[in-house]
Formats: C-alpha cells, sequence, structure tokens
C-alpha cells in the first residue's frame, strides 16, 4: 500500500512581495482578530472608575475647552455654525485618526514578545486597533448626531445634502491613513527609538495644520501664503467634506479629495512595503 500523503492545513511560506498586505491571510486568522479586537475593548478602561463613559466624556470636555479657548477668547469664527457641532465634528474625525496612528505605530514593539514565540499574520495586530476604535469613533459619533439633530430641529443654519453620502468613503480614508502611517511608524522606530518621540512630536503638531479648531475659509481670508500647508495635509479634505455634508458649511473641492484618496492608496502601499521589509528581521533588532 502507498504511504498516505501528508496533509497540512496552513503551508507557512515566504512573502512573494513586500507590496501585498495578504487580506486573504489575515481573514484566515479572523478569530485571533477578533480576539485582539476583544482585548483592546475590554483592557482600554479596565479598572476604571467611568468605564466606556470617557468615550462620551473626552470630546465634550475637549469642546467646552475648544469653544472657551478658540471661540470665547482666540474668537475664530466657525462659517456660522454652532460651536459645539463645529468642535465636535472635527473632534470627532481627529481622534479616529489619531488612536488608531497611536496604537498601529507601537505595533512591532508592543508585540515583540509575541511575534517573537508563534506566528501569525502581523497585520493582524494595526488592523484589529483600527476596528477596535471603531466602538470609540461610533460612540461618539452618536454624541455628534444627539447635539446635531437638537440643532437641526431647533432652526439652525445647518442643511445636510447629499455629500453626507461620501461619510464611509471618508471613515474608509481616515483608517487607511492612520493604518499606512501607523505601520510606517512602528517599522521605523522598531531600529531608532527615538523617533517615536520624533512622531509624537509631529502628530501633536499634525492636529493645527488640520481644520479640527478652525474652518479653512479663515485660512484664505487670512493666512492665503499658508494654504498649501494645509491643502497638501490630508486629513484637511476629509474634515472639511464631512462639515460639508452634515451641515451645508465649509469648502469642499473634488480636487483636493480625491488628493487625499490617492495619498492614502499611496501611504498604504509603501507602509505595505516598509512593514513587510521590517517583519523578516525585526525580532533581530528588538
Amino acid at each position: 500500500m502507498e504511504p498516505e500523503k501528508e496533509h497540512w492545513d496552513i503551508i507557512i511560506k515566504p512573502r512573494g512581495s513586500n507590496f501585498s498586505l495578504n487580506f486573504k491571510e489575515v481573514w484566515q486568522y479572523k478569530d485571533l482578530l477578533q480576539m485582539y479586537v476583544r482585548r483592546d475593548i475590554v483592557t482600554i478602561y479596565k479598572q476604571t472608575v467611568l468605564g466606556p463613559l470617557w468615550f462620551v466624556i473626552q470630546p465634550l470636555f475637549t469642546t467646552v475647552m475648544y469653544m472657551f479657548v478658540f471661540g470665547s477668547i482666540a474668537k475664530i469664527p466657525t462659517d456660522g455654525l454652532p460651536q459645539s457641532l463645529f468642535y465636535l465634528s472635527g473632534i470627532l474625525c481627529w481622534s479616529y485618526f489619531a488612536d488608531c496612528l497611536g496604537k498601529t505605530s507601537g505595533t512591532f514593539i508592543s508585540n515583540a514578545g509575541v511575534f517573537s514565540k508563534v506566528y501569525f499574520p502581523r497585520l493582524v495586530v494595526p488592523i484589529s486597533a483600527i476596528i477596535s476604535n471603531l466602538i470609540r469613533f461610533g460612540i461618539q459619533l452618536a454624541v455628534f448626531l444627539s447635539f446635531y439633530f437638537y440643532y437641526f430641529f431647533s432652526g439652525a443654519p445647518i442643511a445636510p445634502n447629499l455629500y453626507l453620502l461620501l461619510f464611509p468613503l471618508l471613515l474608509l480614508m481616515l483608517a487607511g491613513l492612520a493604518l499606512g502611517f501607523g505601520i510606517i511608524i512602528s517599522s521605523v522606530t522598531t531600529k531608532y527609538r527615538d523617533m517615536a518621540i520624533f512622531f509624537g512630536f509631529v502628530t501633536s503638531l499634525w492636529m493645527y495644520a488640520t481644520p479640527v479648531i478652525y474652518p479653512l475659509s479663515v485660512m484664505k481670508e487670512n493666512y492665503e501664503k499658508y494654504m498649501w500647508i494645509i491643502q497638501l495635509n490630508p486629513l484637511t479634505s476629509i474634515v472639511e467634506a464631512m462639515r460639508y455634508g452634515f451641515m451645508g458649511e465649509g469648502t469642499f473641492d473634488w480636487f483636493w479629495l480625491a488628493y487625499s484618496f490617492i495619498f492614502t492608496i499611496a501611504v498604504v502601499i509603501i507602509g505595505s512595503w516598509v512593514f513587510n521589509k521590517v517583519e523578516r528581521s525585526f525580532v533581530d533588532v528588538v
């Protein structure tokens, strides 16, 4: 009798291309992905007094601070929109991007112990951060919508329009930018630890180059020579498009939105190349 041929459920082999994110393999580990997502959600506010309520408290406190500092003291206009709505919409976008970026940028260093002992697609970890942060985003979106409907039925000058249908795409672009930049930062800081400080500083300044606390119209009117910096920021058109879709006020431009979309794709491709290259040897470096 001929010996039975060996059958393997999973075969681990070298990656064919550094540009491949290999989502098919990630899907095969969907149970592990779910476990990481559950872990991220549970551990964020484990052993806290208010727990998930912080998801609500953080944007509300930030909004109040922005209204006091930038609205009352600095007198920065909000395109005629209610200040709370204006700031909440910006905080909603920026918080999701910044939270995802913060988690994905520590992929290699934070999980070095696990990566060095067990094989699974490393991309599971940053993708789980993107998904788990959707829970926080959903709660904060509910907070925003509660204010939104209050002002809408109170007769505030807000007018939702068809551009609101772009919202899922805008959210996907935010996730893509965070994933792309995050895995690039994670790959770089694996070898050069001090770069984590530099990238943290850049991220803190990045918000001020994004129309979170000011409308793009203010930059056009008063600081036109710096407009190129703001418009080259891929987050700018995303935030403005979201405001325009929900409230009918803001600066919407198909050209700059297309630029942000192409930029997002480019960052994800470059990030996948860097991530896959570092993945092969990072254990020796860490």
